[in-house]
Formats: structure tokens, sequence, C-alpha cells
């Protein structure tokens, strides 16, 4: 497949970049800075330079067409609320828009734990702007017509890979390594039938592949 990531510098664009690239797929990494294209480079991927906050979806559309995968993996990384919007729910849209536009069909979204519009995060809190921009993406994701996965990890670490995951609907978040959502992300990718699912994962027990494949069935 040729793959594009938006947000490809991020970190778990740079660990899940080599292991598309060594399962055999052409990866594009859509970087905001013409600096990062060693690092990105570095992990097999193409770097393609483009600041997706300033970009209409018309222009987006011709920088993702003729992949067959995108994935989400941006964040405008807290701190400003005008910005997280901006990047988070708005450019989010724009990319899922884009896609369907261009007939990208497959879309990974690495959301959070907890996402959705029922997040309980109290307004005065920091990560509010962030929930809030997340719920609204994801919803336009699952509204959409594309084959979307959302892939929800707990909190995230630098802790190296496990290769397993704790998934189920009675779990809640503790932690994940960024290097385990990377091999989520990946296996999600091999399982077009994971299409309509969202998956919220901790660090656990059963590998990756196998738990991955628990929500073919629930395809939608």
């Amino acid at each position: 497949m040729r793959i594009i990531i938006i947000g490809g510098h991020g970190k778990v664009a740079r660990l899940l970049s080599p292991l598309l690239v060594a399962a055999g797929h052409e990866v594009t990494a859509l970087i905001r800075d013409e600096d990062q294209s060693d690092e990105v480079t570095a992990t097999g991927a193409s770097p393609l330079v483009a600041d997706v906050a300033d970009l209409p979806v018309v222009e987006l559309a011709e920088l993702v067409a003729g992949h067959d995968a995108l994935v989400w993996s941006a964040g405008a990384g807290g701190g400003d609320p005008a910005r997280t919007m901006a990047i988070d729910r708005d450019a989010a849209i724009a990319s899922m828009d884009a896609a369907a536009s261009v007939g990208v069909e497959r879309y990974v979204m690495v959301s959070y734990f907890g996402a959705g519009p029922h997040h309980g995060v109290d307004p005065s809190n920091s990560f509010y702007p962030y929930a809030e921009a997340k719920a609204a993406a994801d919803a336009h994701l699952e509204a959409s017509a594309l084959a979307w996965t959302i892939l929800g990890p707990s909190g995230l670490t630098d802790d190296p890979p496990t290769g397993s995951i704790e998934v189920g609907d009675d779990i809640s978040a503790t932690q994940v390594s960024r290097a385990d959502v990377a091999r989520v992300a990946a296996a999600v990718l091999e399982r077009p039938a994971t299409a309509g699912s969202t998956i919220a994962f901790n660090t656990g027990s059963t590998p990756i592949d196998e738990a991955v494949a628990g929500f073919e069935h629930r395809r939608t």
C-alpha cells in the first residue's frame, strides 16, 4: 500500500514508519518543518512538507491523492486552545473530507482512551480544548463513509514495546508505550475488516495481532 501519515515527525509516526516500510509499504510522512526531513527519511518514509493548519480541503486532497490509506497522527501538542482546535479538530476534519474526495477510503485515527462527547473533562482543565477537538474530529470520522478505525491508547510512555495490549469494554485507562501504539496502527492497516471499530487499549498480555483481530467481527 501507499500510506500517508499526517504528523509524520511525531513520536508515534517515527515508530510506525519503519514498521510499515519493513512490511513492504510505501510511506509518505507529511511534516510541518523542512528541518525534520532527515529524521523522517531515516525511518524509511518520504518527507512531504506542508502545514495542515494552513491548507484548505482542495489542497490537502492534492497531497493525499494516490495513497491507499491515511493515518492521522498529528497534534497541536496543547498549550494554545486556538491552535489545538485548528489542528486536532479543523485540520483533522479537513483531512477526512480531503481523503474522501479523492478516493482514499482507509483512514486510521490516533485518538486517545476515553475520547468522545462524554469525555468528562472539566472546562477549567487545560486538557479540555483537546478533548473537545478530538470528540468533534472522531464524531466527524464516524459519520463519514470512510473505512475508518479509531485507536484509543491510554497514557503514553516511551517504554520499549511489549508487543501485547489489553482491550475490552470494561477496562480503565492505564498506560501504553508509543512503540506499541505504532504496532497497533500497523496491525489495523493490515486488517481492513477492523473498519468501523474504535479500539481502546492499555499495555496488557494479549499479542497485538490477536487483540486487533478480535475487532474484525465488529465491523459496521
